[in-house]
């Protein structure tokens, strides 16, 4: 017997956020299945430091970006 297993699926898929400048903000999105997550910016792989916090719990992941600038558009 083989089967494979059905990737996960974007629930929830992000929305656009909008805060002004030197403010936190925060992206969610919600999985159809537990998995991990990636964020990126463009092609770069965002990871965890003081500007960018990730969060997943479950099947809902967060990135939060503090002190946001123009170039985190």
């Amino acid at each position: 017997l083989c089967f494979s297993a059905l990737p996960a699926l974007f629930k929830e898929e992000l929305r656009d956020e909008e805060a002004e400048e030197g403010e936190a903000v925060t992206l969610r999105c919600e999985l159809t299945k537990p998995a991990p997550v990636e964020w990126k910016k463009g092609h770069r792989a965002l990871k965890p430091s003081e500007k960018y916090k990730m969060k997943q719990k479950d099947v809902t992941a967060e990135l939060v970006i503090h002190s946001v600038t123009e170039r985190d558009a």
